[in-house]
């Protein structure tokens, strides 16, 4: 018998100092054990008929194939058949669960900081414990014992009370517990070094094998068909008459199914399927394990355990533990096996050992207790540790469901659900554009003689087509998947992929850069010099050594609290700058694109909200919605025209020609969200992107107009160049377009400049500003300034769930016009019938620190949560945006609003908050138009 202690003291002299061990290479050639050794009483492995035949032959047809018969094959087949979709069809390769499945953990826990997955948590626990059984009267595998956070820290308990208050917005029941509660609750838990616990006793933890089994019964019984033993061999893929590629046919050793539409659910496999229909798939193998307890005395009956300081989890498995994490230096499987099934790998327990210390802490009679067995199997991983979703890159109706790193069986019924959505209705139900990976391929003019390949709307191709980029970023997203969540975090790995022209003059000037989306951005400037990004050094694993006297890393450490960071004055002085004289803001990374052509204005006016089909130099703020009326984005569009052939600033077209400015880091879903309207429209237009080739300084304060007269050579004045206008012009010898616009409710004007000529201009900028007290400023200070002004961020308070009504965006749709556009039914039927949901803006008296997903209170009942909040400095406030609803099911009224007495609620402590109906900065809009 193998004790923990004894592995723990055979591996420890080759252990490197905490928190990093012994350097391993980046991969290990292993194969398979032929040991059955998860710790479950049931697997399929030994069910269906073990002839390598399929278990039935395959249909000529099906209006639906699902390839993968996991956790999410079985979800996605079962919710598609539930919501009435016939000839919905599962190919398995080997038996349902072989692949990843059979050998996960399956945890749940309904608690995380994002309130789109605790609504996913709490349908894929309400499939398992209450449908699956109501409907077939079998037991799902469903077990709940509760779940137990563990806090060795203030921070990790502050994070805890975060979650502890969103779970009150969606029901479920959590108790922060002292070490002496917690204690009494787990006998057998060390408590001396603990700040608390977060008790959740409604978690807790699926049988794979029993949980998939019935999925496939409930999912047949309703018309669905399932079939094991059949992998699939190609995809064919035709061309429509558009130029169009769409999926056409599942190819089997055992026949081809004629379908338009796959779904890819095969896990570790998703790539090798990718390949097949010519489609990217951006995740890693790795190898994931845990080791499981021999009996254990007393343990029957307790919750499961995260320790997230330890990096380790304490799974119940009967009287037992099975015990296992996150470790810094994971192994990554190269070569993924085609043949690979029911199989384990051999673990290693010098990457293993790193849990054990921790277990052992916080279990102590686990250093007396025997391994009964190890289970190390393969996982797949992605760059930011979410899963990969939606109608794939560059094939319609191929549609991705994998790289749940390891979260499948936790997230598989809501992801489920909302795949079966997308696939029925063109989009999920929910906000799932943080698991979207939809990038298009289409004609440029919606004609069957050229075809581009379109950019994801999460990962942009530079990206995706970056095996450095993601094996570095999966990693980091693994090795801190315990790590607290901080509201100001920045990844180190993959850094440096995309910068704009003003990058390196902003570097020598302290600029501290975050990412998004590959771009690197300014967030903030520090006064201590450069502090720039350095290579990757994998936190000094594989050997690795780590940065020594790191300025980046040990700027964002500094800022990992969730009180006001120690460069609160530092962000405090660029927004007053702003406020009472002028800055400079680079904001570079925008998305640049042109909708030209013959139908570019039909299309504009189907796309828009807003009426933007005026004359050239009109520009205008608006939305595009989908069609349920959903906000899928929110930008200014600037009528332009023709200029020269090859003009990144003033390109040549014939017919009508738009400008788009989008934030960089929605950019591409942008992108996508035109191009599938053009591509379905069959619209006579080009989207042009000239994001890389164009760079854009923002001047924003009461000075800007004396500071650019100097340096435009244009007549700025109110009546010559009004608010929502622009023009070309010259600055410094360059020619320039000139946007009169404020995204931080100041006078100001951005200027879009060719790349070859940003630094030019901005060195005119600033030398003309100096004697003003003109400073560079970064987006931590527009966070600031645009939540003071009331200005909507995008996928903050702003989101594909939300309606311009509930939004307050109400002025961004031409609904006096009769001119129709996308989603124009949707939001005339809800202003019809009321809105039953709407954002509202909170102050708080008392100074501090509100980071989002805090409850709101009103009336003593919680009616909402924040969806985003920051410092106000002029008005010397906390602001606070978020959604309410009326506990009695009624209309959500500017009257309801203001007859509320308000509280929000943070990490478990209520403050009292005023509700605004107006901005609480310049309610009536004047300083953006020069009236000071």
């Amino acid at each position: 018998m193998s004790y923990v202690s004894r592995a723990w003291r055979a591996a420890a002299p080759r252990r490197l100092p905490a928190p990093w061990r012994s350097p391993r290479p980046f991969s290990i050639a292993a194969g398979p054990t032929a040991k059955k050794s998860v710790p479950y009483q049931k697997t399929l492995q030994e069910e269906g008929p073990g002839s390598g035949e399929p278990s039935r032959p395959p249909p000529a047809s099906a209006q639906v194939v699902v390839v993968g018969g996991g956790s999410l094959g079985c979800q996605t087949t079962y919710h598609l058949a539930k919501m009435g979709v016939s000839g919905v069809l599962l190919l398995e390769r080997d038996r349902l669960t072989s692949g990843t499945t059979w050998h996960t953990a399956g945890l749940l826990w309904q608690l995380r900081p994002s309130d789109v997955e605790v609504e996913l948590l709490a349908h894929t626990r309400d499939v398992v414990s209450r449908e699956l059984p109501a409907e077939t009267g079998l037991h799902a595998g469903w077990l709940e014992n509760g779940g137990l956070f563990i806090a060795s820290s203030k921070q990790r308990l502050d994070e805890y009370k975060r979650l502890m208050s969103l779970g009150k917005v969606y029901g479920v029941e959590s108790h922060v517990l002292t070490p002496s509660q917690t204690k009494d609750l787990y006998p057998l838990m060390n408590t001396d070094d603990l700040y608390g616990t977060l008790y959740v006793p409604k978690d807790g933890t699926m049988d794979p094998a029993g949980t998939c089994s019935t999925l496939a019964r409930a999912a047949t019984a309703r018309g669905a068909t399932i079939i094991e033993n059949c992998p699939v061999t190609g995809i064919q893929v035709r061309t429509d008459d558009f130029g169009v590629k769409r999926v056409h046919a599942v190819e089997t050793a055992h026949g081809t199914i004629q379908t338009p539409c796959v779904v890819n659910c095969a896990g570790v496999w998703a790539r090798a399927l990718g390949r097949l229909a010519g489609v990217r798939v951006p995740l890693v193998a790795m190898h994931h394990a845990y080791v499981v307890t021999e009996r254990i005395e007393g343990i029957q009956n307790m919750p499961n355990v995260r320790d997230h300081d330890a990096s380790v989890y304490l799974r119940l498995q009967g009287d037992a533990l099975s015990v296992g994490g996150y470790e810094s230096n994971p192994i990554f499987w190269e070569e993924v096996s085609e043949k690979f099934a029911f199989g384990l790998f051999d673990l290693d327990w010098d990457v293993f050992m790193q849990h054990i210390e921790g277990a052992v802490n916080r279990v102590p009679v686990l250093e007396k207790t025997g391994i009964k067995s190890t289970v190390c199997g393969p996982e797949s991983f992605t760059a930011d540790h979410k899963p990969l979703m939606g109608e794939a890159p560059e094939v319609r109706g191929f549609f991705l469901g994998c790289g749940f790193n390891s979260a499948g069986m936790m997230l598989g019924g809501g992801c489920g659900r909302e795949l079966a959505h997308w696939i029925i209705r063109g989009r999920p139900e929910k906000d799932m554009y943080g698991y979207d990976i939809r990038q298009k391929a289409m004609s440029c003019w919606a004609h069957p003689d050229v075809a581009i390949s379109l950019p994801s709307r999460r990962f942009h191709h530079s990206l995706t087509d970056n095996n450095r980029w993601i094996r570095e970023r999966s990693h980091e997203s693994y090795a801190k998947n315990y790590s607290i969540v901080f509201p100001h975090d920045e990844p180190l790995a993959g850094r440096n992929v995309r910068r704009d022209p003003l990058h390196e003059e902003l570097l020598r000037q302290g600029c501290v850069f975050q990412e998004r989306h590959g771009w690197e951005r300014p967030g903030w400037f520090s006064p201590g010099g450069a502090a720039p990004v350095l290579e990757y050094d994998y936190y000094g694993a594989y050997g690795r050594e780590r940065h020594r006297d790191y300025t980046y890393n040990r700027l964002l450490g500094d800022e990992y609290t969730f009180d006001f960071p120690p460069h609160h004055d530092l962000i405090k002085n660029e927004c007053l700058t702003c406020r009472n004289a002028l800055a400079l803001f680079d904001m570079s990374y925008f998305g640049k694109f042109y909708l030209v052509g013959p139908e570019a204005t039909k299309a504009a006016d189907w796309l828009f909200s807003a009426a933007v089909s005026k004359a050239p130099g009109s520009t205008v703020y608006t939305c595009m919605l989908n069609q349920q009326g959903g906000v899928e984005s929110d930008l200014t569009v600037s009528r332009i025209s023709p200029g020269a052939p090859g003009s990144p600033l003033a390109p040549a077209f014939e017919g009508d020609g738009y400008y788009l400015a989008i934030g960089g880091a929605v950019a591409q879903h942008n992108w996508s969200h035109i191009t599938t309207v053009l591509q379905d429209m069959k619209f006579q237009c080009k989207l042009l992107d000239c994001s890389e080739e164009l760079g854009m300084m923002s001047i924003q304060g009461p000075l800007s107009r004396v500071v650019l007269q100097e340096v435009l050579d244009t007549d700025l004045s109110n009546e010559a160049f009004p608010f929502s206008t622009h023009k070309i012009t010259t600055a410094a010898g360059c020619q320039v377009r000139a946007m009169r616009l404020s995204f931080v409710g100041e006078m100001g004007w951005e200027l879009h400049v060719p790349r070859a000529d940003c630094v030019k201009v901005y060195r005119a900028v600033m030398q003309a500003g100096a004697r003003h007290g003109i400073a560079n400023a970064g987006y931590r200070a527009i966070d600031s300034l645009s939540i003071e002004k009331g200005y909507r961020h995008w996928h903050a308070d702003l989101r594909p769930d939300d309606t311009p009504l509930e939004a307050g965006l109400a002025f961004t749709c031409k609904l006096k016009s009769s001119t129709p556009f996308l989603g124009r039914e949707a939001v005339e039927a809800q202003k019809a019938k009321g809105i039953f949901r709407r954002l509202v803006c909170f102050t708080t008296e008392e100074k501090v620190p509100m980071l989002g997903l805090e409850a709101v209170w009103r009336d003593g009942k919680v009616v909402g949560h924040i969806r985003r909040a920051d410092f106000g400095f002029a008005i010397d406030k906390t602001i606070a945006y978020g959604y309410i609803r009326d506990p009695a099911g009624g209309p959500v009224s500017l009257d309801f609003v203001k007859s509320g007495s308000y509280e929000l609620e943070r990490m478990g402590v209520t403050f009292p908050a005023r509700a605004h109906t107006k901005s609480p900065f310049d309610p009536d809009n004047k300083r953006v138009k020069g009236l000071y």
